[in-house]
């Protein structure tokens, strides 16, 4: 039995994406609040109004209100009756919609997957069932159907607390209770690497419910032991080099798959995120990974993998860990293929990888470090898109140039190169060569003085309006000095959004304007500062933007992540809000997790009349949970959502939300 210890360092997996340790940038580059607080008055602020838009007044008519006008809701593109929000053990969707569960953690994926029984979990059974805590869900359609396709879906971790029984015990001691959790078994062990990675699977819908396809041909699991290609300007260098590939080409596994992205040509893209979290160990004295692994927070141990598996001790295989934190390619129409980590769109914590074709037929990448004082991103391909040619778009990602944002507080963005030899990248600063570049993106920008970010999230570009919607979801790390008269927020707890407008509405120009979209939290609670319109309800208002999703007729919807009791009164849930006209900054909950889970996803089906959601980590949390005011954990859940059954643990799932009787979201 291992010692007792506080809750904080007992579940580390669940902490593992909240990002709570020691900021890992050491720069004195400008972070977003700072300019913020250039930019904007006190007076504005507190008023609680929406600054009034340089987008709007140099590049589209958008006719922006203030937080004060009392009909900002009207011209909303929204039609629905709002959720009201709350905390339970279920979920809950909007009056007139059905929310149906479609995949859960353990299902099977094939016509030969044995059923889900978690009390004989093997890593077997896993690698043929659906994975663990869904996140990203992408869909692509076969042969142009809104109604059959392929689902692909991230894994991003696992909490082994919620997936196995006989690991936590309680212990009291002089009147005070505390919990134990045991250490895994190798087998354990292997069942979580199982249910890391990613999903492919076949979907259609009958009589208006969506099926999983069993018997589908380009079924997949992709796992943290499936074997992937190094691809682009760091492929076989000789800090991607380990004693199991001496290549420094082949690396077994991809973990911590947060967001992702579908490209135009219709391939699969995961994210690599907190990678830090799965290693473990000390380095040789001296060795040369030292700052770079510390600017990625590496090791930070959450996992007991390196107990079992060598290449996650960092004492025997000091390079491993630069073979992680890259986008990784999946080619879906070939469940043979190997996927590839293309490291020319640079190494650090991805969120995400949405994409979009610029007008010269380059394609543009956003990507967010979700971490505090982080980046923004975005990858433009030397290459065009061939929407004719499939083959001729297989390789556009190992060729392209990644940019970081700096934020200027006259409302422009400029996106800076990350190159080789251009400005401070050179080998007076310690790179050889691009390779050196990307396997240190975040020193790289650090250099280049990006703008330090509010955990950049999910980045979205929106092709009928033009505009990049950033998600910023908190910074619990902003420290009381950087409080000012346009932000007085220490402590950023709820977030914010920001809106960018690419020079010439071209998204793969270096040059942008940008704007607060909206600034989180409860706008009824003066000192929070929230930008909501007054037409957004006690139940609009949210916290905490996470993902987000752009549906086919341009408009925004935003899931959240954090929020709680203690935090907003609510559970995370995903929001519709208005980005156009006089119905700005109005938002209307839609949809709502039970205790304990992050809202993931969403994606809207090409005709706007499904949204798949995925509920991941749901009963996790800890005494901050009331009225639960406990931890959760396999024997003593919080709840045993979706199932409800008591032989069944609580199940992360993707959720299809259709609207009853057929027709189109929120219309």
């Amino acid at each position: 039995m291992t010692e007792n210890r506080p809750t904080e360092a007992r579940f580390r997996t669940s902490l593992l994406e909240e990002n709570e340790g020691p900021a890992t940038n050491p720069t004195d580059n400008r972070t977003m609040g700072e300019i913020i607080a250039a930019r904007f008055s006190r007076r504005d602020f507190l008023r609680g109004s929406l600054a009034v838009s340089a987008i709007a007044a140099t590049v589209s008519p958008l006719a922006l209100v203030s937080a004060e006008n009392a009909h900002a809701a009207e011209g909303s593109a929204f039609s629905f009756d709002e959720l009201e929000a709350g905390i339970d053990d279920k979920h809950h969707v909007a009056p007139g919609y059905d929310a149906d569960v479609l995949l859960r953690w353990g299902d099977p994926l094939f016509a030969d997957s044995p059923e889900f029984d978690p009390t004989k979990q093997s890593a077997e059974a896993q690698a043929r069932q659906f994975g663990y805590n869904n996140d990203y869900v992408g869909y692509i359609a076969i042969d142009g159907s809104a109604e059959h396709g392929l689902l692909v879906v991230n894994h991003e971790y696992t909490n082994s607390h919620l997936m196995f029984p006989g690991l936590v015990t309680v212990v009291e001691k002089d009147g005070k209770k505390s919990l134990d959790l045991a250490p895994l078994s190798k087998e354990q062990v292997d069942v979580e690497m199982a249910a890391h990675g990613g999903t492919i699977v076949e979907i259609r819908k009958v009589s208006g419910k969506w099926q999983v396809v069993r018997d589908g041909k380009l079924n997949r699991r992709i796992t943290a032991k499936t074997e992937m290609a190094l691809s682009g300007p760091v492929a076989g260098h000789e800090r991607v080099r380990t004693s199991a590939d001496p290549s420094g080409t082949k690396v077994f596994g991809t973990v911590n798959n947060c967001a992702g992205g579908v490209t135009p040509w219709g391939t699969y893209v995961m994210s690599e995120e907190n990678i830090h979290g799965y290693f473990s160990g000390e380095l040789p004295a001296g060795h040369k990974e030292a700052a770079n692994y510390k600017r990625l927070g590496i090791p930070e141990g959450a996992y007991e993998w390196a107990a079992h598996y060598d290449r996650f001790d960092l004492a025997k295989e000091p390079n491993e860990a630069n073979r992680f934190g890259w986008i990784v390619e999946v080619d879906v129409n070939d469940p043979n293929s190997t996927p590839r980590k293309r490291t020319a769109m640079g190494r650090f914590k991805h969120e995400g990888a949405e994409s979009i074709v610029a007008k010269d037929g380059r394609v543009v990448f956003y990507l967010g470090d979700d971490e505090r004082f982080d980046y923004v991103y975005k990858f433009v391909t030397t290459g065009r898109f061939n929407a004719d040619d499939h083959a001729a778009n297989n390789d556009l990602l190992d060729d392209g140039t990644l940019h970081v944002a700096r934020f200027a507080e006259d409302g422009t963005v400029d996106w800076l190169p990350i190159v080789f030899g251009q400005g401070p990248l050179t080998a007076e600063n310690g790179f050889a060569g691009q390779a050196d570049v990307l396997i240190e993106t975040r020193r790289a920008a650090d250099l280049l003085g990006a703008t330090k970010m509010d955990r950049p999230e999910d980045i979205q570009p929106n092709a009928v309006n033009g505009k990049v919607y950033v998600m910023l979801t908190n910074n619990s790390k902003r420290k009381a000095d950087q409080v000012d008269a346009a932000n007085p927020r220490a402590e950023n707890a709820f977030g914010h959004i920001i809106e960018i407008a690419e020079n010439d509405g071209d998204f793969a120009s270096t040059k942008g304007k940008w704007e607060v979209m909206l600034k989180c939290g409860d706008p009824s609670v003066a000192e929070v500062g929230a930008t909501f319109s007054t037409a957004t309800t006690a139940n609009g208002w949210f916290g905490m933007p996470d993902n987000c999703a752009v549906d086919s007729a341009g408009r925004l919807w935003v899931a959240t992540d954090g929020q709680g009791p203690k935090a907003t009164g609510r559970t995370d849930g995903l929001w519709a809000v208005d980005t156009e006209g006089a119905a700005r900054a109005t938002s209307k909950l839609f949809f709502r997790v039970p205790i304990g889970a992050e809202m993931c996803g969403p994606l809207f089906a090409p005709d706007d009349q499904t949204a798949f959601v995925a509920v991941q980590h749901p009963g996790d949390g800890g005494e901050d949970w009331k009225p639960f005011g406990r931890p959760s954990y396999y024997e003593d859940l919080s709840t045993r959502w979706p199932d409800f059954r008591p032989d069944m643990p609580v199940r992360p799932a993707v959720v299809a939300i259709t609207k009853q009787g057929g027709g189109k979201i929120a219309v």
